[in-house]
């Protein structure tokens, strides 16, 4: 009786390790982040900062902002200066006076940006408004030292950092999200049999005809119009649960890395696979042929080729119908195929029409 009750809960917790949240899966059409960018200056750097000219052209840009004039004929070449460019992403309904991350990248050919500080900085949006004004200080991961002799030692990479919450929202962006009649819930990865298991889940949950599948992405849910009971809804709706479906057969390859993912979807047809590797040696050797005294012959070399060829001896293996992930493995790994064999067989299992797949090589 316990073996049993052991099964079952065995089943149940497998059945609900399969299920996934709506919010998981799926985002709310027009909920979604923006990206920002901007340029700036950082000070404070250990003479590894620019040498270029526009460099310097920004510092006297800002130094005059601040009230501060130069004569015509100075140009400041301060070494402890770097141009940078700042990019963030502003995240949905951020509100102002809250702090994002940004991080900051070298534009000039500074060195290093370890231990610099951010000046105030503007960042705009897609339609050239600011949104958001970044500064403080660095936090970089890299260093780079080098001798006088000219040896050099860098780790990672200097010249990209971040500031946490280093930049202050100034802007609201405009959302879709309480303008609109209905909720519309993009997937992931789009398949049609999950968005009608989605619209299934919450018809299921909050009465028929409350989802609608739209397409292979979208499913479209009737929303209360009052923005307070929206955003409950919402939270009511992405705490569904329900089973996605299976990604499609794929067989992704790295052509350079020599890595291959299979899913759990593929199968191979009936087959029969040899795989062996011819290799042939050729060592060139060379002698020197001496003559007779008094023969009036000359000293030569004269070339000497050792030529051998080795075949493997791999034996041949069959693929059954609708074998699986595991057989397939098993049966590549009985033969000590390396993973450029490996490729080499899905794609001659492929051009047979044996396997049930898409391959992919990236």
């Amino acid at each position: 009786m316990n073996k049993i009750l052991f099964a079952i809960a065995l089943l149940l917790l497998a059945n609900t390790a399969q299920a996934e949240r709506i919010k998981d899966i799926a985002a709310i059409a027009g909920v979604r982040s923006n990206q920002l960018v901007g340029y700036g200056l950082v000070t404070g750097l250990d003479k590894t900062g620019d040498k270029t000219k526009f460099t310097g052209q920004s510092l006297r840009s800002m130094m005059g902002k601040l009230g501060l004039t130069l004569p015509p004929d100075t140009d400041p070449k301060a070494k402890n200066v770097a141009l940078v460019s700042i990019h963030a992403d502003l995240p949905a309904f951020a509100k102002p006076g809250q702090k994002i991350d940004v991080t900051v990248s070298s534009i000039g050919d500074a060195k290093s940006l370890r231990g610099g500080s951010l000046l105030m900085s503007p960042l705009r949006g897609a339609d050239g408004n600011v949104y958001a004004v970044a500064q403080g200080n660095l936090v970089v991961g890299g260093l780079s030292a080098g001798g006088q002799d000219g040896s050099k030692i860098t780790v990672n990479n200097p010249l990209v950092g971040r500031v946490p919450n280093g930049a202050t929202v100034e802007r609201i962006v405009p959302s879709s999200f309480d303008q609109s009649a209905d909720l519309v819930f993009n997937l992931n990865s789009a398949d049609f049999t999950t968005a009608q298991r989605m619209a299934d889940s919450i018809n299921k949950a909050l009465g028929a005809e409350t989802a609608q599948a739209v397409d292979a992405t979208s499913v479209s849910v009737r929303a209360p119009v009052n923005p307070n009971q929206r955003v409950g809804f919402a939270s009511v709706i992405e705490n569904l649960e329900l089973a996605p479906d299976d990604a499609p057969a794929k067989v992704i390859v790295n052509s350079r890395t020599g890595t291959v993912i299979i899913n759990s979807k593929v199968r191979v047809q009936p087959a029969a696979v040899s795989h062996g590797s011819l290799t042939v040696t050729i060592s060139e050797n060379q002698q020197v042929s001496q003559p007779n005294p008094l023969s009036g012959g000359s000293t030569v070399v004269t070339p000497q080729s050792n030529v051998s060829v080795k075949e493997d001896k791999n034996h041949m293996f069959v693929f059954n119908p609708g074998v699986s992930l595991d057989e397939i493995v098993q049966a590549v790994n009985g033969v000590g195929a390396g993973p450029s064999d490996l490729v080499a067989i899905l794609e001659a299992l492929k051009s047979a029409g044996a396997l049930r797949a898409e391959l992919i090589v990236i």
